[in-house]
């Protein structure tokens, strides 16, 4: 009887043990669970901070041409727009020092649709300055298939089915040239129309002079 009751105390020990190990493992597997979810908020802030710094280089460099291409620069003293042109390119060259890049996870549909978006603007950026206005056309119907609200203008349907397939990082991108590119055909047109208004102001001058 003596030796029943020392086994039972025995197995009866052994059971807490094992209850005790399993709950410390459950507590460390939770910390280890919380220590992780603290991780992927770090992460993510971590991600969209580079973004913000990606967007921030790419506005900066937008910024530095479109002053290099203005109209003021080519209406100032040939001294004046030297001293001007080595500054912009200065700043030009220490944005470029800033390598921010932003991968993107994608799976093999996502990728072949972020190629052929890519393919699209692609062409259009490449004709553009043959056809500013025909140009700026197409970058706005590309432009309404990638927003939610309703648009004045024709959707790309074909294009909307495109970028739709796309990653979500890669649909704010796509968008982000779009609008990028809008802008500078709107800066080239301005230039061009203050050119011809130059010209035209040239003509009716040398008219009244003969």
């Amino acid at each position: 009887m003596a030796q029943a009751k020392i086994h039972a105390k025995m197995n009866e020990g052994d059971k807490n043990s094992k209850f005790s190990r399993s709950m410390s493992m459950a507590d460390r597997s939770g910390r280890l669970l919380e220590s992780l979810d603290q991780l992927e908020l770090r992460v993510d802030t971590l991600r969209e901070a580079a973004s913000a710094l990606e967007q921030e280089k790419e506005s900066l460099l937008e910024m530095i041409n479109s002053i290099q291409s203005s109209q003021e620069m080519r209406s100032i003293s040939d001294g004046e727009r030297e001293e001007l042109s080595l500054t912009a390119s200065r700043l030009l060259s220490r944005t470029l020092t800033v390598e921010v890049s932003v991968e993107t996870i994608r799976n093999p549909q996502q990728q072949d649709a972020l190629s052929k978006a890519t393919s699209i603007v692609d062409e259009i950026a490449g004709e553009i300055l043959n056809d500013l206005e025909g140009g700026k056309k197409r970058l706005l119907s590309l432009l309404a298939a990638c927003v939610t609200e309703a648009p004045p203008v024709p959707i790309d349907q074909k294009f909307q089915s495109i970028v739709i397939s796309c990653a979500l990082e890669d649909q704010k991108k796509i968008k982000r040239r779009i609008e990028t590119l809008i802008r500078n055909v709107d800066n080239s047109g301005k230039t061009i129309r203050i050119m011809d208004h130059q010209k035209l102001n040239g003509q009716k001058v040398n008219k009244s002079l003969q």
